[in-house]
C-alpha cells in the first residue's frame, strides 16, 4: 500500500508519495504521520491511498502520531478545494484545520562544539556571533524557531550558517513532538462496598492519623464517582500519604484520569442565569416562521443555500437556534460562526442555555490544552453545536447538517495573512461538501452576496421587521460645515450635546461611535507642515494619552514620547491634530462631569476576557456612555440604549478602495441598529463632512436595497466584482528599488501570458506602490489582475516570493 501526503513544510505546495510499512496499515486518509523529507523528519496529512506510487521506490512513513483520523473526508475535501481556488499550499490549509499545538513543523537544532580554547581564535565575533554564541552557551542546544524570538528582525541564520562551516557550531534536524495532549489529574473512588468500609473505620491508624484517614473515608463513601485529590484534601485535611495507605488497605483506588479542558468555564456562569429564558418559547413572527419553515424543510435536500436577510433586531438569532435544533433533530450538528467570540457574549449564552453540555467554543483567545480538548470531543462527535469564530469552521464533527455564518459580511471572516481565505465562501462550500444547510445571516450583506441570491445561487429570506413592535431609530444627519460656520469648533454638534444631556437625564445609556483609536491622528508643526511619522511605515504617529503621553504606529507597534519642539525647525509650535476615541471620552467627560464612561477599543481589551467585562459592565448599567470603535457594529443587544452618536462618519470614504463605500455603509448601518432595541425607542445623530455622499445618505434612511442598486450599478460601469473577479499580488522587499524592478518583471511576465492565451477580458492594475507603500521598515508593491478567472492565469506561474489573495476584500 501506499500513501499520498501533504508535508508540513512552509512553501511546499506538491504532494509526495510514501510507501506504507506492514505495521501501519491500519492508517487511512486523513491520518496524520511523520515522515523522511530530504534530511529532516517531517509531520504529513495522508491525503490519499495508492495502489501504486508516482515515482519508483518510495520513502516508508515513519510513524502514525494519532490512531484516528485529524481530518474527516469532507475536510479533506475543502483542504484540496481551497488550496486550488487560493492558490495556497495544501499543507498550509490542512494545518489551519488542526488545533494548534499537534501541527508540528520541522526545524533545526543549534548547540555549540567544545573545541577548548581554539573557539575563541576564530577572528573577531560581530556582536551577533556574540550574542548567538552567548545564547547557544547560556541555554544550551535551541531551535532555530526559538532562537528567532531572541533575534527580532535580524538576520541570525546567516552568521549560524557561517559558525557552522568554521565548526564552532552544529546542526541537527529534529521534529519538535506536538506541544498539546490529553490532562490527566489523580482521583481516589472508594474501591469496596460502604459497608465494608465503615467497618474497617476505627482500625485506621495511630493516634496522630486516624481522625485524617477517617474523614477521608467517610468523604469517599459519599462519592459516587472518582474525585479529584485536591478535593479529598481540602474538604477532610488529609495528606497523600493517608490516602496512599487506604489504597494499601484495600478501601481506596487512586489513579489517573483524564479531563477535558473546559473552555466554557468562564461563560457558563452566565448561561446558567439564562437557562429559563433560554427554554422559553418565544413566539417568532410571521416573517420568522416563513423562513425558518424554508430553512428546516432543506434538511431533507441535499445542501441548501440562504441568504438570511434580516434587519437589524429582527430575530436571526432565534431563527439559528430552532435550526439548529433541527439538525440535532436529524441526528446531525451544527456550526455557528460569528464574527469574533468575545464580543457577542449574548449569543453564546443564549446557545449554551439551549444546549447544555452539547456546545463547544473554538477562537483564539482559549489556551491550546482548552482549544484541543474541543477539538478532540468535536471528533467523536460528543458535541453537537461548535460555535466560534473563522477557525471554528474547520472543527471536525462527523456529521455536519448546518452551518451558520452571523453577520456574514464581516470582514473579520477574511483571513488576512497567508493562506488568504474567506470563511463565509468556504462555509458555503463546505456545506456543498457535507450535504448540509448554509444560513448566512446579516442585515448589510456585501454586494457579492446578495448578487448571488438574485442570480438564485442562494435563496434570500427577508427579515424586513423588527422582533419588538418598533420600527428602525430615526437618523438626524448633521452638516458638520454648519456648525463650523455657527462658530462651533466642538467635535460634538449642539443636537448631538442636547441628545446626550436628554439620553442622561432620563438614565438611559448612549453610545458614541468614532472609527479611531487615540486622542489625535496626526502630530503637525504649524510653522514649517512636518508631521511626525513612523521610521518604518512612513505613516503619521498617533498620539494615546491613557497612561503617559505617546506616539503610537498602529501598523507595526513604533513608539516614541510626543516632542516638544518640532524635529524640522525647532518650532514650538507643533500640535496634536485629528480626532480619536480617548479625545471622545474626554470631551464627554468634561461636557457631563457626573457621567460615568467606558471607552471600548483595541487599548482597552488587550487583556483576556477585556471584552466581556466591559459588555457586562455597560449592560449592567454601571455606564451611561459607551465610546468605542468598529467593534460596537458587531451584533450586540443593548436594550437601555437609547441614543447612538456617529461623531464622524466620514471616515474610509476617501480611501483609493472600491469596497471603501460599502465598508463605511455597513458599518453606519450596524452601528445605528444598536439604539431603539427596547420599548424605549431610540434615535442616531450622524455627524458628518460630507452628507451629500451616497452611502451617507442611505446609512441614513436604513435603505440596504437602495444602496445595493446604487452601488451595483457602479461597480457594473468600473468592471469590478461581481462582474469580475480580482487577484491581488503583493511584492514585499526591504530595498525600495528591487521591490519596483521584481514588480515590473513580474508584470511584464503576466502581459505575454494573457497575450499568448488571447485573455481579452484580463488586464493588469499596475504595478504601483501599495497605499501602506512601507510597513515595518519593508516596502510593498502590488499588481491587481482583474477579469473572468485570474485564478487559472497565475496558477502556472512561478510566484514563489509574491503574496498571491483571490478575492481579496480590500485593495489597500
Amino acid at each position: 500500500m501506499f500513501a499520498r501526503l501533504a508535508v508540513n513544510v512552509p512553501t511546499i505546495t506538491n504532494l509526495y508519495d510514501y510507501s506504507i510499512p506492514p505495521e501501519l496499515v491500519q492508517v487511512q486518509a486523513g491520518c496524520l504521520v511523520t515522515a523522511p523529507f530530504g534530511n529532516q523528519i517531517v509531520q504529513g496529512v495522508i491525503v490519499e491511498l495508492l495502489d501504486s506510487p508516482s515515482v519508483q521506490n518510495p520513502k516508508a512513513i515513519i510513524d502514525l502520531l494519532d490512531p484516528a483520523p485529524v481530518l474527516t473526508p469532507p475536510q479533506l475535501a475543502l483542504a484540496i478545494l481551497l488550496a486550488e481556488t487560493t492558490l495556497s499550499p495544501l499543507a498550509s490549509i490542512v494545518s489551519m484545520m488542526l488545533p494548534t499545538g499537534l501541527s508540528q513543523q520541522a526545524d533545526v537544532l543549534y548547540q555549540t562544539v567544545d573545541r577548548g580554547p581554539q573557539t575563541m581564535q576564530d577572528g573577531p565575533l560581530s556582536s551577533v556571533h556574540g550574542r548567538l554564541l552567548k545564547l547557544l552557551k547560556e541555554r544550551g542546544p535551541l531551535r532555530g524557531r526559538q532562537i528567532d524570538s531572541h533575534f527580532a528582525k535580524i538576520d541570525w541564520r546567516k552568521t549560524a550558517q557561517f559558525l557552522v562551516k568554521k565548526g564552532i557550531l552544529s546542526t541537527k534536524h529534529v521534529l519538535p513532538p506536538p506541544r498539546v495532549r490529553p490532562k490527566y489529574i489523580r482521583v481516589a473512588q472508594l474501591a469496596v462496598p460502604p459497608e465494608e468500609a465503615w467497618e474497617q473505620m476505627p482500625n485506621l491508624g495511630t493516634k496522630q492519623t486516624l481522625a485524617r484517614r477517617q474523614s477521608a473515608l467517610k468523604f469517599l463513601i459519599q462519592q459516587p464517582e472518582a474525585i479529584n485529590l485536591s478535593w479529598v484534601y481540602a474538604e477532610t485535611g488529609c495528606i497523600l500519604a493517608d490516602l496512599q495507605e487506604l489504597e494499601e488497605r484495600g478501601l481506596i483506588r487512586l489513579f489517573e484520569s483524564e479531563i477535558f479542558r473546559d473552555s466554557l468555564e468562564g461563560i457558563g456562569r452566565h448561561a446558567q442565569a439564562d437557562k429559563e429564558t433560554g427554554t422559553q418559547v418565544l413566539e417568532l413572527t410571521p416573517e420568522q416562521s416563513s423562513a425558518l419553515d424554508q430553512i428546516n424543510s432543506s434538511f431533507l435536500i441535499p445542501h441548501s443555500s440562504f441568504l438570511l436577510n434580516g434587519i437589524t433586531g429582527s430575530g436571526k438569532t432565534e431563527i439559528y437556534l430552532r435550526a439548529a435544533e433541527e439538525a440535532i433533530k436529524h441526528g446531525k450538528q451544527a456550526i455557528i460562526l460569528v464574527p469574533e467570540i468575545a464580543l457577542t457574549p449574548q449569543t453564546v449564552r443564549r446557545f449554551l442555555a439551549r444546549f447544555p453540555g452539547q456546545v463547544g467554543l473554538v477562537h483564539s483567545k482559549l489556551s491550546e490544552g482548552e482549544r484541543y480538548d474541543t477539538w478532540r470531543r468535536a471528533r467523536t462527535g460528543k458535541l453537537r453545536v461548535i460555535i466560534g469564530a473563522r477557525s471554528a469552521l474547520f472543527a471536525p464533527l462527523p456529521n455536519i447538517g448546518l452551518i451558520v455564518v452571523d453577520e456574514c459580511h464581516d470582514a473579520s471572516y477574511y483571513q488576512s495573512e497567508q493562506p488568504f481565505y474567506h470563511a463565509a465562501t468556504a462555509a458555503q462550500e463546505y456545506a456543498r461538501l457535507c450535504g448540509a444547510v448554509c444560513v448566512m445571516g446579516s442585515a448589510t450583506p456585501t454586494i457579492e452576496q446578495r448578487f448571488k441570491s438574485e442570480i438564485k445561487q442562494s435563496i434570500k429570506l427577508d427579515l424586513p421587521r423588527r422582533v419588538v413592535d418598533r420600527s428602525l431609530p430615526p437618523v438626524q444627519v448633521v452638516d458638520m460645515r454648519e456648525e463650523l460656520k455657527t462658530g462651533n469648533r466642538g467635535i460634538f454638534s449642539r443636537t448631538l450635546s442636547e441628545s446626550l444631556a436628554e439620553t442622561i437625564s432620563r438614565g438611559e445609556q448612549a453610545i458614541l461611535f468614532l472609527n479611531r483609536r487615540g486622542t489625535a491622528t496626526y502630530i503637525f508643526c504649524r510653522d514649517c507642515g512636518y508631521v511626525v511619522k513612523c521610521p518604518n511605515c512612513e505613516t503619521p504617529l498617533t498620539l494615546h494619552t491613557d497612561e503617559k503621553e505617546r506616539l503610537l504606529c498602529h501598523r507595526c507597534g513604533y513608539e516614541r514620547q510626543m516632542p516638544k519642539t518640532c524635529p524640522s525647525c525647532n518650532s514650538k509650535q507643533i500640535r496634536a491634530f485629528g480626532l480619536g476615541s480617548e479625545k471622545v471620552e474626554t470631551e464627554v467627560q468634561a461636557m457631563f462631569p457626573q457621567v460615568r464612561t467606558l471607552r471600548w477599543d483595541w487599548e482597552t481589551t488587550r487583556k483576556k476576557d477585556s471584552h466581556e467585562m466591559i459588555l457586562t459592565h455597560f449592560a449592567n448599567h454601571q455606564a451611561d456612555v459607551l465610546v468605542g470603535t468598529q467593534m460596537l457594529a458587531k451584533g450586540l443587544d443593548l436594550p437601555l440604549v437609547t441614543l447612538v452618536g456617529i461623531v464622524l462618519a466620514d471616515v474610509g470614504l476617501s480611501l483609493p478602495d472600491p469596497f471603501a463605500s460599502e465598508k463605511v455603509f455597513q458599518t453606519l448601518t450596524q452601528v445605528a441598529g444598536r439604539a431603539g432595541r427596547s420599548a424605549l425607542g431610540g434615535k442616531v445623530v450622524l455627524q458628518t463632512f460630507m452628507p451629500e455622499h451616497y452611502a451617507i445618505q442611505f446609512a441614513s434612511q436604513h435603505d440596504v436595497n437602495g444602496f445595493y442598486l446604487r452601488e451595483l450599478e457602479y461597480r457594473k460601469q468600473l468592471g469590478y466584482p461581481p462582474y469580475a473577479k480580482l487577484a491581488r499580488l503583493e511584492y514585499r522587499h526591504a530595498n525600495p528599488v528591487t521591490a519596483e524592478e521584481e514588480s515590473q518583471k513580474t508584470a511584464g511576465r503576466l502581459k505575454v501570458k494573457i497575450e499568448a492565451e488571447g485573455r481579452h477580458q484580463t488586464e493588469l492594475i499596475g504595478p504601483v506602490p501599495s497605499f501602506f507603500s512601507k510597513v515595518d521598515g519593508i516596502h510593498r508593491w502590488q499588481i491587481i489582475v482583474r477579469g473572468p478567472d485570474p485564478v487559472s492565469l497565475l496558477r502556472d506561474i512561478k510566484l514563489n516570493d509574491w503574496r498571491i489573495e483571490i478575492d481579496p476584500i480590500s485593495l489597500l
